[in-house]
């Protein structure tokens, strides 16, 4: 039975419903209510009620009303709200009932303290433009989101983090949180690991209070442009590893195409951000997520689907994924461009080789050789 419109006042939704005047706990708020944000609320939806003494105890999660004109179906958030579950995105899977969906990003947001931003990095400037200046006094952001970004500077054209757009654009700081982290998983309280990026190890230590659990455990480190660019970069190398499975190559091929992807990461953030750490990638960001995407993650299944048949990427993704998008493709757009700025493309053949299959440009043959002949063998 479809759900009706779900009345936010029976919960107190605007007024913080469990939450006092001049309470000074942290109020939490989830921005994106796809696979990863549900995920992530089944998280901190559990957390915050752990730690009532430190965090409010509702967290308000926005998810996009997707719906077309005419349409009366239930929203996502209304489903959610009624069922306890993102049967869409994430189904099977409960979410705690003090989280609470709203189709309004200004409800959603304007109350908390405590930013968590999940959505495909083209939707970051609109949802930044509609937050701006309507966030809480020394509030601070922390981004799940993958992929890159660029600013141009007296007309050169920059490397730049989500985060940093994030930054810019809201006022606050931003953390990162990424690691080797499938949705269905982390929902379910299987064990795993994440790091936290940050500027301020005081925002990053709260962080890591509002998702440590003895199954989802959390590491920090100020090594945050690493952390952020393992997150993004790892995505391509999982296309690679997908169209590896596509074409049928031996496993001794994917484990190459691994280990010169985590190489051309490395390469890549010293290159735009040469302060970075060598330690960074054995966390779970680094060589942790960078396995379990060229396994398990939603990239390389897209990958492997695509190089398989003569279908659109646009097809593929709406056949796979029910209308989320896989990030790997536009950041290896994204980073491609960035590499042809700066004439680094030949030091970069897999982040060169994605892109130009995606694009019809490469075929078996040059992606093949992209491994063969990569400059790690000179």
């Amino acid at each position: 039975m479809p759900c009706q419109s779900f009345d936010y006042s029976s919960i107190g939704f605007n007024n913080n419903s469990g939450e006092i005047y001049g309470d000074r706990r942290k109020k939490v708020a989830i921005v994106g209510g796809g696979n990863w944000g549900s995920a992530i609320a089944c998280v901190v939806g559990k957390t915050v009620k752990a730690q009532s003494d430190v965090f409010q105890p509702t967290v308000n999660m926005w998810c996009r009303d997707s719906r077309k004109p005419g349409d009366t179906s239930s929203s996502i958030a209304d489903i959610i709200n009624y069922t306890h579950e993102n049967p869409k995105y994430l189904p099977g899977r409960r979410i705690p009932e003090n989280v609470i969906a709203t189709s309004s990003l200004r409800d959603a947001c304007e109350s908390a303290h405590i930013l968590i931003l999940v959505v495909p990095h083209q939707g970051i400037p609109q949802i930044c433009s509609e937050l701006r200046g309507k966030l809480q006094e020394g509030a601070h952001a922390v981004s799940l989101t993958k992929g890159i970004s660029s600013t141009s500077e007296n007309g050169v054209v920059k490397m730049q983090l989500i985060s940093e757009d994030i930054e810019k654009a809201l006022g606050v700081e931003c953390s990162v949180l990424m690691g080797a982290n499938l949705a269905g998983e982390v929902a379910d309280g299987k064990f795993c690991e994440a790091t936290i990026g940050c500027k301020s190890l005081e925002n990053g230590e709260e962080l890591k209070t509002l998702f440590d659990t003895p199954n989802f455990r959390i590491r920090v480190t100020t090594d945050y442009e690493a952390v952020e660019l393992c997150g993004a970069l790892k995505n391509i190398v999982a296309c690679a590893a997908g169209f590896a499975d596509g074409l049928g190559w031996a496993y001794n091929v994917k484990s190459a195409i691994i280990r010169l992807g985590l190489l051309e990461t490395k390469k890549f953030v010293e290159h735009f951000y040469p302060s970075s750490v060598g330690h960074t990638y054995f966390e779970s960001c680094g060589v942790a997520d960078l396995i379990t995407t060229c396994y398990g993650g939603r990239n390389r299944k897209v990958a492997e689907a695509f190089i398989k048949s003569d279908k659109s990427l646009q097809v593929v993704e709406q056949e796979l994924l029910k209308g989320q998008s896989a990030q790997g493709p536009p950041t290896a757009q994204d980073v491609f461009e960035m590499l042809e700025i700066h004439n680094l493309t030949e030091k970069f053949p897999i982040f060169t080789s994605v892109h130009k299959v995606f694009v019809g440009e490469h075929g078996e043959t040059e992606l093949y050789d992209s491994l063969r002949n990569h400059p790690e063998y000179d």
